[in-house]
C-alpha cells in the first residue's frame, strides 16, 4: 500500500488496513489538537473509503484483531459514547450502522460532536471528521424575526452519492439551533436509552409510553403522530422510507425570535417537505 492510495485503491492485507487507520486517526488527532493534518482532504477521503471497503469485506478479521483502544487519548471524564466515536467505524454489512454512530444527546448542549451555538465553520469542522463530506446552503427566510440561516448537510464517505446523514441548521444570531438526523443514513441517537432514529410509529409509541411511565414524565405527539418525551428539545418528524414512515428526530434549542422549539423548526423540516429514502 502506498502512503496515500488513489480513490478506489484496495488495501492488500490487515497490516495495510491498520496503517491506513493510523494515518486517518493521526489526521483526526491533529484536528482535535488544533494542528494542520498531514493528509489533505482528498488523501483523507481516499484512505477512509479504502478502510470502509476493507471492513465490509473482512468484518470478522477486523473485529477479532482490532486493538481495543482509541488511537489517541481522550479525557477521563469524556462520555462513553464519545470514546467510542474516537476509535472509529466498524461497519455491519446490510445495516449501514457503525459503532461510532452511537451519538449522545444532551438537552440544551448538543448531539454527537455538534454543540448548540456553533457557527457554520465550527459545524463543518466538527462534522467532517465524524461522517464525511459536507455541503452548505442558505435556508428560506421563514419569518421576518429570524436572522439569515444556513443548512449544513453531512454525508458519509461512500463511493456513490448518498442522502445527508445529518442536516444542521445555523442562524447568524443563534448559531447552531437544530440538528436533523436521517432515518436511514444518520447516526443512532437515544435520549435516556429511548432510541429515536428510524423508528416505526407504533413501535416508538409503545417504547415512549413505557419510558414515560417509568420516569413519571409526560409525552407529546408530533404532527405526524410520533410520540416522544416532552420538554426535552426533541421534535420528532417523519421520513418516508420505501413505503413506510420512520422517525426523523430534530434536536433543538429555541432560536432567536421564536417562543419555543416548535416555532423554531426550519421550513425545510416542516411535515411534507419531501424527506424520503427509497
Amino acid at each position: 500500500m502506498t502512503d496515500v492510495p488513489v480513490p478506489g485503491a484496495v488495501l492488500a492485507d490487515f497490516d495495510a488496513y491498520m496503517r491506513a487507520v493510523d494515518a486517518v486517526f493521526a489526521a483526526d488527532h491533529a484536528r482535535y489538537m488544533g494542528w494542520v493534518p498531514r493528509l489533505d482532504v482528498d488523501a483523507y477521503g481516499a484512505l477512509a473509503y479504502a478502510i470502509e471497503c476493507y471492513e465490509r469485506e473482512h468484518l470478522e478479521e477486523v473485529l477479532a484483531d482490532r486493538p481495543p483502544r482509541p488511537p489517541f487519548p481522550m479525557p477521563d471524564d469524556a462520555p462513553i459514547a464519545r470514546r467510542r466515536q474516537a476509535w472509529g467505524a466498524t461497519a455491519v454489512p446490510g445495516t449501514g450502522v457503525a459503532e461510532w454512530d452511537e451519538w449522545f444527546y444532551v438537552p440544551d448542549v448538543g448531539v454527537g460532536p455538534l454543540r448548540f451555538g456553533m457557527t457554520v465553520e465550527e459545524v463543518v469542522e466538527a462534522a467532517a471528521g465524524m461522517l464525511g463530506r459536507t455541503g452548505v446552503g442558505e435556508c428560506v427566510r421563514g419569518h421576518a424575526a429570524f436572522s439569515p440561516t444556513w443548512w449544513i448537510e453531512v454525508r458519509r464517505h461512500e463511493p456513490a452519492p448518498s442522502p445527508p446523514a445529518v442536516t444542521a441548521y445555523v442562524s447568524r444570531d443563534a448559531g447552531l439551533f437544530c440538528v436533523a438526523v436521517d432515518a436511514v443514513h444518520g447516526p443512532r441517537v437515544a435520549h435516556d436509552q429511548l432510541a429515536l432514529v428510524g423508528r416505526d410509529r407504533e413501535e416508538l409509541e409503545s417504547d415512549a409510553i413505557a419510558y414515560a411511565e417509568a420516569r413519571g414524565v409526560y409525552l407529546r405527539y408530533s404532527l405526524e403522530g410520533f410520540a416522544g418525551p416532552d420538554d426535552s428539545g426533541i421534535v420528532l418528524c417523519g421520513q418516508t422510507v420505501g413505503q413506510v414512515l420512520r422517525s426523523r428526530p430534530l434536536f433543538m434549542v429555541t432560536r432567536e425570535g421564536a417562543n419555543t422549539e416548535w416555532h423554531s423548526i426550519p421550513s425545510e423540516e416542516y411535515p411534507g417537505s419531501g424527506h424520503s429514502t427509497a
